[in-house]
């Protein structure tokens, strides 16, 4: 049976994603519960890792590049003592190591994994090899080279050290695996290692005591859940807020350089409001915005 077409409803529904749940699965129950024509997330979380998942709906999906450039925040557990095939505790074990390391050993290895670093992705991933997904080549015993990526990690400090764990936060940009992270600090130490547990506590605004637990998606009406999205400007604090007058406003919706209010650095990403709403993201071209991603829909 066909799925119907679903509403028109725009805005941003910060789920609490529990583990054994993949985020595509979260998408798919929310755009379900809010019967939403359109739905999409920021930023994809293995199925064993918990925590901020992101989902946009209807216009707001215009913005998710925005967010999944954003920097975002992981508390994590690993595991020392043994290395696995998917760099956490869900894999097969593939080599092991009587070494410990001590919480001085462990701090004095972080600095460099920290600013502008080189990463090889995990075997298990989402990163494509010849037009195929590296976890479906990994899964049928094919040997996955992955190039290293450049990745900025913000901050990754020691939280808490005992003799086979250590709890780290880390801060990093877009495109960072915490599981290539453990892998490379216990090779590093000479104990090998893996992630144990994995918590996203905030991306870009969004943070995880303000998400909506998942079991609410399918517990709550309509109306509640729908209560809770945040309007699609909550992910736009990193832009400078232009506010368009009447005659302006009438222009950006038509896609054409509109009349504006404010100060912004020539040809500066901006976004653009008329009245509470959220009209456009665009640069600012001395007194309008030329509009690049225009928003049909309200603020939520």
């Amino acid at each position: 049976m066909a799925r119907k077409k679903g509403r028109e409803i725009s805005g941003w529904l910060i789920v609490d994603k529990p583990a054994g749940v993949g985020s595509t699965d979260v998408v798919g129950r929310v755009r379900w519960a809010l019967d939403a024509k359109k739905a999409g997330h920021a930023g994809t979380l293995d199925p064993d890792a918990t925590g901020v998942l992101a989902v946009a709906l209807g216009e707001a999906t215009k913005t998710v590049p925005l967010l999944t450039e954003a920097l975002k925040a992981y508390d994590f557990t690993v595991n020392w003592g043994a290395e696995t095939a998917t760099d956490d505790a869900s894999g097969e074990v593939t080599d092991r190591s009587d070494a410990r390391p001590s919480a001085d050993a462990i701090r004095a290895a972080l600095p460099a994994f920290i600013g502008d670093i080189m990463q090889v992705p995990p075997a298990f991933s989402a990163v494509k090899v010849d037009g195929e997904r590296a976890y479906d080549l990994a899964r049928e015993g094919e040997a996955v080279e992955l190039a290293a990526r450049p990745l900025y990690v913000d901050e990754l400090t020691l939280l808490d050290a005992r003799d086979d764990q250590a709890d780290l936060h880390m801060v990093c940009g877009k495109g960072g695996y915490v599981r290539s992270i453990a892998r490379d600090l216990g090779r590093t130490l000479g104990c090998l290692g893996h992630v144990q547990s994995l918590r996203r506590v905030w991306s870009g605004p969004f943070e995880v005591d303000a998400a909506t637990p998942f079991d609410l998606v399918d517990r709550a009406n309509q109306a509640e859940l729908e209560s809770r999205l945040l309007p699609i400007q909550s992910a736009l604090s990193d832009l400078t807020e232009m506010r368009a007058t009447d005659q302006g406003a009438v222009r950006i919706l038509n896609g054409n350089p509109g009349q504006v209010l404010g100060t912004a650095e020539f040809g500066e990403q901006v976004w653009v409001s008329h009245q509470g709403r959220a009209l456009c993201i665009g640069r600012y071209l001395s007194g309008e915005v030329q509009p690049d991603r225009v928003f049909v829909q309200g603020p939520a």
